[in-house]
């Protein structure tokens, strides 16, 4: 069983919000970042979030996206706002083993901003 699951992606209108959930399976694995990719282009990190909720995000979704993390679901979001055309991608839920310290990906959400 894949560990990770993504889910909440689909059409949006421009400027519009979506919110992308992914729900980790099994212990000691600790979601952390949520990563895009656009058609033709390479998987780049969207947004990050540590153990102590520090968050980072990449210039182009800072103010418009957020990430967050419900440690008693062991579930990961990322709340997107005002969305562009641009943003069209697969998102990815990226987590870290805590003892193993392999990374895991789930298989991706699509997520299309269009009229």
């Amino acid at each position: 069983q894949v560990p990770l699951v993504e889910s909440g992606g689909g059409l949006v209108q421009p400027g519009g919000s979506r919110r992308l959930s992914c729900v980790v399976f099994g212990t000691n694995i600790n979601p952390r970042s949520w990563y895009r990719q656009a058609p033709g282009k390479e998987r780049e990190l969207v947004a990050t979030i540590t153990s102590g909720g520090t968050t980072n995000y990449t210039d182009s979704v800072k103010g418009r996206f957020t990430i967050s993390r419900d440690n008693a679901k062991n579930m990961l979001y990322l709340q997107m706002n005002n969305l562009k055309p641009e943003d069209t991608a697969v998102y990815y839920c990226n987590a870290l083993g805590a003892i193993t310290g392999r990374n895991y990906w789930g298989k991706g959400s699509l997520v299309t901003v269009s009229s």
